[in-house]
């Protein structure tokens, strides 16, 4: 089974899915078949004689997270493992351990309307014009403050301006609407989480004794609170598998901190570090004007993609569009 498994992966993905114990990060380049990778390292965990239920992977949506599944029931790995996203899996957790966390176990989790409205509230609460204070951008400044695990009264003893009076005022009356109204925020989901791991040492090491070992997709794009959660779970073992790369960090404006993967051999000082430089996605010219543009960042990790495809027509570099981004939508509750 193990050498089907195997079959038609390159030299690095197989280092990477036949990786035992310890930290271990792999660096893997656009189009290298990272998904594929994270999935067989789970079957072969499986296969070496690791319980699924001791194994936690957790992604950023709920689309790839949907793809592991039904890869991993393809493949017809036992199942048990948990797969998930971040905000999925604090919501179990959450709900569990509800007592130790001092919420309600039956929480109501609100999505952006929900928000908009109670942060409307919070305005009027705090006598405090929309106009100058326009409710999307004190989200976003509240929604930051908790992803660096700040609650209202840590913030208050940093406010020292016109503006973070302002929006402290604002955090509080908002968190109090949420906590009359039994609801947490997405959030909210990281941040009581990652306390919770913090403050109760019986829920980190129930945790960490589970989930023996931790694969975290798209580790470049999170937040303090989530890199807080992965070390937290990782105390015990150390068995955290982080895949990600620093070139595909496009989330800051969610808190995104890309510290997180480069720092990842500082704080896992036994990392072993593998890359997937193979593109099975674009013809070579493209991967040379790509890289061509993403040399000049200094806060990177080295890499050299290397094409599989033929090359494709002459391309041209243009002054690229001013048109800001359209965000994602928030994953959808579950």
């Amino acid at each position: 089974m193990l050498d089907k498994l195997l079959a038609g992966l390159t030299d690095a993905q197989k280092k990477a899915v036949l990786y035992t114990t310890g930290p271990l990060l792999v660096i893997a380049g656009p189009g290298s078949g990272k998904t594929r990778v994270i999935t067989y390292r789970i079957a072969a965990l499986i296969h070496s004689g690791v319980k699924p239920f001791n194994i936690c992977a957790i992604t950023f949506t709920n689309k790839a997270a949907d793809e592991m599944r039904l890869r991993l029931l393809d493949m017809n790995t036992p199942a048990g493992a948990q797969v998930s996203t971040f905000h999925s899996f604090c919501v179990r957790i959450l709900r569990r351990y509800a007592n130790y966390a001092t919420i309600n176990p039956n929480f109501t989790i609100y999505d952006r309307a929900d928000q908009v409205r109670c942060v409307k509230q919070a305005l009027k609460n705090c006598e405090t014009d929309s106009k100058n204070f326009p409710p999307s951008t004190m989200l976003e400044a509240v929604s930051a403050l908790k992803n660096k695990l700040v609650n209202p009264d840590d913030y208050r003893d940093q406010a020292d301006d016109f503006f973070a009076k302002v929006l402290e005022k604002i955090y509080r009356s908002y968190q109090k609407i949420l906590t009359e109204n039994n609801a947490l925020d997405f959030d909210d989901l990281l941040m009581k989480t990652a306390l919770l791991l913090q403050s109760s040492p019986l829920v980190r090491n129930e945790l960490a004794d589970r989930f023996k070992f931790l694969l975290i997709d798209e580790y470049q794009d999170t937040n303090h609170a989530q890199y807080s959660i992965a070390k937290a779970i990782a105390s015990q073992h150390n068995n955290i598998c982080a895949t990600g790369d620093p070139d595909q960090s496009i989330y800051r404006w969610r808190g995104a901190d890309i510290r997180n993967i480069l720092d990842f051999e500082h704080d896992f000082p036994n990392a072993t570090v593998i890359k997937l430089e193979k593109n099975f996605r674009s013809p070579p010219n493209i991967l040379e004007a790509a890289d061509s543009l993403i040399a000049a960042n200094k806060n990177r990790k080295q890499k050299i993609l290397i094409p599989t495809k033929p090359p494709a027509p002459r391309t041209s570099l243009s002054t690229a569009s001013r048109m800001k981004p359209k965000r994602p939508p928030p994953s959808p509750k579950k």
